[in-house]
């Protein structure tokens, strides 16, 4: 019989920690969390001091009676979910259900038939944080459980009470969240500054200039005598020219210098989310994915099941002893002496309420060289666990040295001058770049200053114009947001935490409020149509300044400096407010009829534009749904929805002209999408669906085909994204999103995601076809079906939440999925 019995989330999990545990105790999963607020009802009493009203989740009932069998064998049961918020609370659901005398801290002592439940938490899965785990275990932080309960009360009261008047006042089926629609408003906002902004003209100099000896090198004009200057159209640029056309050239001034540039703080969760996102191109719900199984154990040929990194949600950059005497060990023997700083480098966590009990996201560890176990990783894997590792790695590196040299020049004749200057730079010491550079969002001005190779000047010396390059620019307006920029703008607000961007990043997106066009986030019309509605009703609640707010206090609860209770009683004060003034004045879009000045082209009444399914339209306004002989004209709105800011109205150009007519086109959005139209409506009426014409232009990638060697391209075709080699048609190498597993029909193909071609829907089959025509509706999972044998399990989802479940017509066998394992099918 086991003497402990140890409860974690997933299946994965358990098998890791059963390796290091051994015989004297059964590892099992609860498969997440086990309870949860009904589905049914509010389930929070927010009269009698929001009392809670937890169930066991549908689908869970068999995985409890599994684990209260095995808990009456046990001695003690052990609760080790993750170390964060959720984890704590799923702990606690299973002490309440397990029957566990201390699962509120209250009562230490085991009595003598009760059950005695600890709770054992490690940031790492290897054998030392798991034997170390066990031998400081703890009773249940009602803290943490209480700043969880928090969270998701907020969750449930925001999205219960909000969404009924979207469905009523909008369409049914779409939704409001605390932290949601502050995200979608972010979005909304940055549409409307890039469609209000004004482009302004400028103007750039340069001088193409040489000392006689050595390389030639071109300076910029930066002021007129010692003051700046900004040249704001031609007419300008042009009396400038003139003027250095006839000037003389002499180096004013020569500053050299050293600059430093020390490597940036090992990995928390939204900055592996940002990283993975540019360097990898990979999605934050990917990365949380394969961070989750790098974390939860990967089998490494005779090792076994191992650990690779430390938990993946954190915002802590603390790094333990142990490790840090490790990586300054592996430093000196791999890189040289000279790459190792005098002292470990320390990073203070910038993020508010950073949990420090928590570590970095690092490799458990960094003897495991990403190219020594690469073999045992998927594609995928490797490349996330490589970017960690690297990260870490140099982290505890010696800065980069660079010797600057910034040179004046001044071009002048008589008592006038202008100024210009260049900056180059030489690495003397690449320190911590020999491993790894941060990605940065967009481009670094002064980095590419920095590249100017310079001559040897001094101060005085005449240089020789040899050239003049005046350049014509325009002011642009802020990029949209990406998802590494969209994360980053969250978490510098304050706005949730980075373990729920990824599900806030994918409930706007499957909600339809937004779109991805070549990776950034355009809010669609619906989405334009809800954050106004919201934002104009609630005045505090969908606030980024009140939602950080929350957060904070969020941290405070969990440090023991709130009651949960006062804080919802406090935010429910403003919520209460705002909800009745939004029961009145919420505008019902589903009645309105606005006039225009359009006429019916069937029966020659005014149009009116109405509200429905797909979005607004125009419709006859004659129509009487009670007269079956009355005009049923309607047609597709171009224009977005009224009461919209006038800048919202305005018209995307492109360079584009209409082939009927030979006007400009211009991007219209519909109520089907967007689409291109002649701007000559209504005396011409062409339009063209956006996949018809105008090629999106393919994205050169930092991957090589494997074929061929040539470089992979992101390119767009009628079904999507996919990324093949640049070399078609010569090589028709198409990279396969392949997920992990053989083709159970032939044994030698792999199975792949595939997208179909009518419907677009996602399916998966061998990476033989046509050879091996299987395929499977379902996500395939490597895993026996423990009732008939059947070689694998798929992945579904019904209403009761997702579940692995045989394939075998004959065969019934099911069992719930773990949201955070699921993988949607589009």
């Amino acid at each position: 019989m086991a003497k402990g019995l140890v409860i974690v989330e997933s299946p994965a999990k358990a098998k890791t920690i059963q390796k290091y545990l051994g015989k004297g105790f059964e590892v099992e999963a609860s498969f997440g969390h086990v309870k949860d607020l009904p589905k049914s009802n509010l389930g929070v009493d927010i009269d009698n001091n929001f009392v809670t009203e937890y169930v066991v989740i549908p689908g869970k009932e068999k995985v409890l009676v599994k684990l209260k069998k095995l808990a009456k064998g046990a001695d003690t049961v052990y609760l080790a979910p993750d170390p964060d918020r959720e984890g704590e609370a799923i702990a606690a659901h299973l002490a309440e259900e397990l029957g566990g005398d201390n699962f509120d801290g209250t009562k230490n002592k085991k009595k003598k038939n009760d059950l005695e439940i600890r709770r054992v938490t490690f940031n790492e899965i290897t054998q030392r944080a798991v034997k170390e785990a066990f031998e400081h275990a703890r009773d249940i932080d009602r803290n943490l459980v209480d700043a969880q309960q928090t969270r998701r009360v907020l969750d449930r009261l925001v999205g219960y009470q909000v969404s009924p008047l979207l469905w009523d006042k909008v369409r049914r089926g779409l939704s409001a969240g605390r932290v949601q629609t502050v995200a979608l408003r972010l979005i909304v906002d940055r549409e409307r500054e890039i469609k209000a902004f004004q482009k302004q003209e400028y103007w750039t100099i340069d001088a193409h200039l040489s000392a006689g000896k050595g390389p030639s090198f071109d300076a910029r004009l930066i002021g007129r005598g010692d003051e700046k200057i900004e040249v704001p159209n031609q007419e300008e640029a042009d009396k400038i020219t003139a003027f250095l056309n006839e000037a003389n050239w002499l180096v004013r001034s020569v500053e050299k210098k050293e600059r430093r540039r020390n490597a940036a703080a090992p990995f928390t969760t939204s900055k592996l989310q940002q990283d993975s996102a540019r360097k990898l191109r990979f999605s934050v719900k990917r990365t949380m994915m394969l961070a989750q199984r790098l974390y939860e154990g990967v089998e490494l040929g005779e090792e076994g099941l191992v650990g690779l990194i430390t938990y993946m949600r954190t915002d802590s950059t603390r790094v333990s002893n142990d490790a840090l005497a490790e990586v300054r060990e592996y430093i000196p023997q791999h890189f040289g002496k000279e790459y190792l700083p005098e002292t470990a480098n320390f990073y203070k966590s910038k993020q508010k309420g950073a949990q420090e009990a928590h570590e970095a996201i690092r490799p458990t560890s960094v003897m495991r060289h990403p190219d020594e176990i690469q073999k045992y990783l998927k594609e995928d894997e490797f490349k996330v666990y490589k970017l960690i590792w690297q990260r870490f790695v140099a982290s505890q590196m010696n800065p980069a040295i660079f010797d600057q040299t910034t040179v004046d020049i001044d071009a002048g004749k008589g008592n006038e001058s202008y100024r210009f200057r260049v900056t180059g730079s030489v690495m003397k010491f690449d320190g911590f770049l020999k491993v790894y550079e941060e990605s940065k969002e967009g481009k670094d001005e002064e980095d590419e200053a920095l590249k100017h190779k310079l001559p040897a000047l001094n101060e005085g010396q005449k240089l020789t114009l040899k050239e003049l390059k005046p350049e014509q620019h325009f002011t642009e307006p802020p990029p949209r947001y990406n998802e590494a920029s969209l994360v980053k703008e969250l978490e510098e607000r304050g706005i949730g935490r980075p373990s729920t961007y990824a599900t806030i990043l994918g409930t706007i997106q499957e909600r339809q409020y937004v779109t991805k066009t070549g990776g950034k986030f355009v809010p669609t019309e619906i989405g334009l149509v809800v954050t106004d509605l919201l934002v104009e009703n609630f005045k505090d609640i969908f606030d980024p300044a009140y939602t950080a707010k929350l957060e904070e206090e969020l941290d405070d609860i969990e440090d023991g400096k709130e009651k949960w209770t006062d804080a919802l009683k406090e935010f429910y004060k403003k919520f209460e407010r705002d909800l009745n003034y939004a029961g009145k004045h919420m505008q019902n879009l589903k009645a309105m009829e606005k006039p225009t000045d359009e006429k019916c082209e069937r029966c020659g009444s005014p149009l009116v534009i109405k509200w429905g399914k797909h979005g607004s339209f125009f419709a006859c306004s004659s129509y009487d749904k009670t007269d079956p002989n009355s005009c049923t004209f309607t047609k597709e709105n171009p224009i977005d929805l009224p009461d919209l800011d006038s800048a919202d109205m305005q018209e995307t150009a492109q360079e584009e002209y209409c082939e009927n007519c030979g006007r400009p086109m211009v991007l219209k959005r519909g109520r089907f999408g967007q689409f291109m139209a002649c701007t000559g409506y209504p005396d011409c009426k062409t339009t063209r669906r956006l996949d018809q014409a105008k090629k999106v232009p393919d994205v050169p990638l930092d991957e090589k085909c494997p074929e061929c060697g040539r470089n992979m391209l992101l390119r767009h075709g009628r079904y999507g994204e996919f990324i093949s080699c640049s070399g078609y048609p010569d090589c028709k190498y198409v990279k396969q999103n392949f997920i992990g597993m053989k083709c159970p029909e032939c044994k030698d193909g792999e199975l792949v995601e595939k997208r179909a071609r009518r419907r677009g829907n996602t399916f998966y089959g061998c990476s033989r076809y046509p050879k091996c025509k299987f395929t499977s509706a379902n996500k395939p999972v490597p895993e026996k079906c423990p009732e008939c044998g059947h070689e694998y399990l798929v992945q579904k989802f019904l209403k009761s939440g997702p579940v692995l479940a045989c394939p075998n017509e004959k065969c019934d066998f099911s069992r719930p999925l773990p949201q955070e394992e699921a993988q949607p099918v589009s």
